[in-house]
């Protein structure tokens, strides 16, 4: 039996304030409802219906389509309504998944303990809570079984007692879904079509419906407000710190830290505080990070050290490496075993050799630098014309003097030596020495009389 997954996407979410749809409002870096389809992906299921509505266009935009099947809801009548605008392409003998795509942390593995409880009848997903005022009562008989779901606006004083409230998520096979919805009215203070009246239907049908209890209300929670969701935020966050620190990893505080993408590390990774990690980060064995350094897209080899306030984007580290503080290495960056790149140093689109340094206040871009050089305070590699980039050559073992300018396309030979103040335009052989500038002059007495 193959599984679809329903993802109710239609709502403006007003509470948010905000002119974003409120599924795309982030969380780790991502919108809320590409959270859930991931989880629903890794279920799997055969495939994924979103329900969008209010500015569905956005919706549809930012979020790859994988395969995706959009539903429009053009008119908001409530959640069963919602259901059934994608019931139609889903056969009776099949099993839907309904989610919420502002339920953002729900885990696979709850989804299919879900799936197992709703082979031949509805099954949902509740969670017992210390103030349920505002979610749906699960309603039970005297012997334990569900009855069906009131909505609180919709309760008696009695029922709002009860702690045990429905999360929204529910699983059912889709003949049973489909015959159920086809019975729901909207005789209700909403005036809308509830998924929840289903329970009850299937009930009186005889279905023996199941609740499955999580013992974990942040992983059912939605977001309905932007304190919500920075609830949520730290909630994974914490998650992901735990999971870490369980791997071997030091954090300098577990509150500080921020995962937005998937973070791997080694065995003595040192993590101080105030970091933040986007995209795919790989962090070798006994790397150390100081802090409020942010990594993007990143590789780091063993030993090597990301010193405070450095931004690496989409750069590769060898081993035993000293970066920063205060660097900033752009996408294409790869630097060498033993390598080092100071404070105030960019490097962008080039790579710079085993045991090289350029230790301060430089910018290296589209160059090739090899082993053993020496990049001075002050220089620059002058790759851009106006039109075009062009690339620099600094050869093995070569000693670049403070403030150079080299204006590529240009190489530098092995071993040669670049004095200060040098303006680089054409090629140096190796082992040679260059040097631009004019014979010092001075005028005795002139600064005097200049007082005067």
């Amino acid at each position: 039996m193959s599984i679809h997954a329903i993802i109710l996407a239609a709502g403006q979410g007003t509470r948010m304030r905000s002119s974003l749809p409120k599924v795309l409002h982030r969380l780790a870096g991502r919108p809320m409802l590409q959270h859930v389809l991931d989880a629903a992906a890794a279920v799997p299921v055969k495939m994924q219906h979103v329900v969008i509505g209010h500015a569905g266009d956005a919706v549809r935009g930012a979020i790859p389509d994988a395969g995706i099947r959009w539903v429009e809801q053009q008119q908001q009548l409530g959640t069963g309504h919602a259901v059934m605008r994608a019931l139609p392409s889903i056969p009776d003998d099949e099993q839907v998944l309904v989610l919420y795509g502002d339920v953002p942390l729900v885990q696979p593995e709850t989804l299919r303990l879900l799936l197992a409880a709703a082979a031949d009848a509805p099954a949902l997903l509740s969670v017992n809570l210390p103030d349920p005022t505002g979610y749906g009562r699960i309603l039970r008989s005297a012997d334990g079984e569900v009855e069906g779901i009131v909505e609180h606006k919709d309760a008696t004083a009695e029922q709002r007692r009860i702690s045990e409230v429905n999360s929204g998520l529910m699983a059912a096979p889709a003949g049973v879904l489909r015959r159920c919805l086809a019975r729901c009215g909207n005789d209700n203070a909403q005036g809308e079509y509830y998924l929840t009246d289903i329970v009850a239907l299937a009930v009186r049908e005889g279905l023996p419906v199941q609740a499955v209890v999580s013992a974990n209300a942040d992983e059912v929670a939605g977001v309905n407000d932007r304190r919500q969701l920075a609830h949520l935020e730290r909630v994974f966050q914490r998650t992901e710190a735990d999971r870490l620190m369980a791997a071997g990893v030091t954090l300098a505080d577990p509150a500080r830290i921020d995962i937005r993408g998937a973070l791997d590390c080694g065995q003595d990774v040192l993590i101080d505080i105030n970091c933040v990690f986007e995209g795919s980060v790989s962090l070798a064995p006994g790397v150390q990070i100081g802090p409020n350094c942010v990594l993007r897209d990143t590789r780091v080899g063993a030993g090597s050290v990301i010193e405070a306030n450095s931004l690496l984007d989409g750069t590769t580290v060898g081993e035993a490496v000293q970066v920063g503080p205060f660097a900033r290495l752009r996408p294409g960056t790869v630097l060498a075993d033993a390598s080092k790149v100071g404070n105030f140093v960019e490097i962008k689109q080039a790579s710079l050799g085993k045991g090289s340094k350029a230790n301060h206040l430089s910018y290296i871009g589209d160059a090739t630098i090899g082993n053993g050089v020496n990049i001075g305070a002050g220089t620059i590699t002058c790759n851009y014309d106006g039109k075009h980039k062009h690339s620099t050559v600094i050869e093995d073992r070569v000693f670049i003097g403070s403030d150079t300018q080299l204006v590529a396309p240009v190489t530098v030979g092995a071993g040669a030596v670049v004095g200060a103040g040098t303006t680089v335009t054409r090629d140096v052989a190796a082992d040679s020495l260059v040097t631009s500038r004019v014979d010092q002059a001075e005028v005795p007495g002139w600064a005097k009389r200049r007082r005067g």
